[in-house]
């Protein structure tokens, strides 16, 4: 029996997600979660009851039925991203694209997108056009597993079925919480911590009647998903502990939906919310595509009207897409041979076509403009050596290690203390020190300012674990008294306490990070932040006029007194901040000046250093 209500929550979660992604609602991403609820609860009960009604279930039809439902859309949306992002990306990219195309058709998209370290809450400059179909692939790996289990458990009666989800649903939160804390993008993307999602909705089915009746469950539920919406964003640690408001708020909806507010029922089963409902699944996989590929296209982020006009595009996508893909062949009879052979063979073409595409991609680019200039831009996005030596600390690591260059006899040292921002000065430093004979260390960690203001958590960033690195850090530089310290940051972080503004929250980070460094060395140096890009330059240099791609702004210096600072702004920007800087490419990605660039400064650089008394 069809319940409307239910279609209105998928029109919900449809739409969550596509407005998170319009950057439109912050915590929007949670309409996966309520996707999940829905599916555990759905496809558990016509598990029970086939299983009620025949003493067993058959495999091979309900594979069939999970086939038909998912394969066609999935593969004709994913064919035409393809196409489109082909065109449209750069080719540099389009290993890249091939890649995640693979991933995709391979149903592991979420394990791969993990493994290669695809942060769906902070999706960078140019993200994966697939990066969605990671919760396609959590559900499909969902719906291989269950009915086997199911199964198993049937044979010892229905409170060994109860017993078995429970205690698996149990498991799979606890173990939830404990990865997102340590891990967490591989909690985000990984079944075994997201099928407790799908048990919660399985669980529903054993729910007594008398339960569902509480009057104030629908409000529970209506307040969890508004608050989880509107209060959840980018740095909150998901899923784990943050994912159980979502999930029951969505969980104390579908128990309660006969006794729901007439207001509930009437937005739930009106025409729109039950046709959203019913493209919700076509809805889900245009909708990232829809975003991404103009803003791609464009070389920037969509502007309000611009991301407006592409959720529209969405919904008219979605509608034709269930009209003419999605019901005609899930309602085709058609025979298990053909379903199978079928399945296999877009998969097969998939696969190929991802590999075809890796093929085409090309790192040499040839710039347009007044100006032409021929790059290699692997060599362009090439990041220092100390990210290929593990001297750059990453996420969850709280100490560097030996991490010194140059000459490692001399009786002279030199730290380098910071983020990225002071890592992307390593080559330059690195040359200086073999060239003058002292020694270099390097003391780096991703997203973790030298300055010692506290940021919030975002993705896979703890602020628990920068914190702990900086005092480590302090304590090195201390012990090694070098002849100077060079730190820098990137400044335009957010600030962890919303109540005070960005500048004293900086000034008063750098006041505790100069107390720190105190008596620890005679030279503190303080490199002030690089030009700010506003795009990323090479896939901006690699698909367009390279006058675009003049659009980085000066970065302020924002530096207290007690250090002495060196501006590399003027090196980088005259009138204007171009990308390409006599004849070099400025800037590795959107962030970083690029290798070749840190080296073409060092004599800029060794000038203000011998200006601020070192070398002497």
């Amino acid at each position: 029996m069809r319940i409307t209500q239910i279609q209105g929550l998928r029109a919900v979660a449809a739409i969550l997600v596509t407005v998170f992604h319009a950057r439109l609602v912050p915590g929007g991403f949670i309409g996966v979660d309520i996707f999940y609820v829905i599916s555990g609860y759905l496809i558990t009960g016509l598990i029970l009851r086939e299983i009620e009604k025949t003493g067993t279930l058959d495999l091979r039809s309900f594979y069939q039925r999970r086939i038909k439902r998912l394969l066609p859309t999935s593969v004709f949306v994913l064919f035409v991203t393809a196409i489109f992002a082909w065109i449209l990306f750069p080719p540099i990219t389009r290993d890249a694209l091939g890649r995640d195309l693979f991933a995709a058709a391979a149903y592991i998209s979420n394990y791969l997108f993990a493994w290669w370290q695809n942060d769906y809450q902070n999706l960078n400059a140019t993200p994966s056009p697939f990066i969605h179909y990671w919760s396609l692939a959590v559900e499909e790996q969902f719906y291989i597993v269950w009915p086997l289990f199911i199964l198993f458990l049937a044979r010892y009666g229905k409170k060994a079925i109860f017993a078995g989800i429970a205690i698996t649903t149990l498991l799979s939160l606890l173990f939830s919480i404990y990865l997102t804390q340590v891990a967490p993008i591989w909690a985000f993307y990984s079944l075994p911590t997201r099928a407790w999602e799908l048990g919660f909705g399985a669980l529903l089915l054993f729910l007594p009647e008398t339960k569902r009746k509480i009057r104030i469950l629908p409000w529970l539920g209506f307040f969890g998903i508004a608050l989880s919406s509107f209060n959840f964003n980018e740095n909150t640690a998901f899923p784990g502990k943050n994912a159980l408001v979502p999930v029951l708020a969505t969980v104390f909806l579908m128990a309660s939906i006969k006794y729901w507010p007439p207001l509930f029922n009437d937005l739930a089963n009106s025409r729109l919310s039950q046709w959203l409902g019913a493209i919700s699944y076509p809805l889900y996989l245009w909708h990232w595509p829809a975003l991404v590929l103009p803003s791609s296209a464009m070389g920037r982020p969509l502007r309000f009207y611009e991301r407006f006009l592409c959720i529209l595009l969405t919904i008219v996508l979605a509608h034709y897409t269930s009209k003419y893909v999605e019901e005609p062949l899930r309602h085709k009879n058609l025979s298990p041979r053909t379903i199978y052979k079928g399945a296999a063979y877009t998969t097969a073409v998939s696969l190929v076509a991802g590999v075809l595409i890796s093929f085409t991609s090309s790192s040499i680019i040839t710039t347009k403009g007044e100006v032409s200039y021929q790059f290699d831009l692997v060599q362009v996005m090439e990041k220092p050596a100390v990210y290929g030596d593990g001297c750059h600390v990453n996420y969850g690591e709280t100490k560097s290690g030996y991490c010194t260059y140059g000459d490692k006899e001399s009786s002279s040292t030199i730290v380098l203390y910071g983020d990225s921002h002071a890592a992307q000065w390593f080559p330059t430093l690195e040359k200086m020190a073999k060239e003058r004979g002292f020694k270099l260390v390097s003391l780096t960690k991703s997203a973790c300012p030298a300055v010692d203001a506290k940021r919030p958590d975002q993705g896979a960033f703890k602020m628990v674990h920068c914190t702990k690195w900086r005092e480590n850090s302090i304590k090195r530089i201390a012990e090694i008294q070098p002849l100077a310290v060079i730190t820098s940051s990137f400044q335009y972080f957010t600030p962890a306490n919303s109540s005070i503004s960005r500048a004293q929250w900086w000034n008063e980070g750098q006041r505790k990070l100069l107390k720190g460094l105190r008596g620890s060395t005679n030279n503190l140096i303080y490199i002030s932040d690089t030009p700010r890009p506003l795009r990323d330059i090479p896939n901006c240099l690699a698909s367009r006029d390279s006058k675009v791609c003049d659009s980085t702004e000066r970065s302020k210096v924002s530096v207290i007194p007690g250090f002495d600072v060196i501006n590399p702004n003027q090196w980088l920007c005259s009138s204007y901040c171009p990308a390409i800087v006599e004849g070099t490419v400025a800037y590795r990605d959107a962030s970083h000046i690029s290798v070749d660039m840190a080296l073409k400064l060092l004599p800029k650089l060794e000038a203000a250093l011998i200006a601020k008394g070192l070398f002497v």
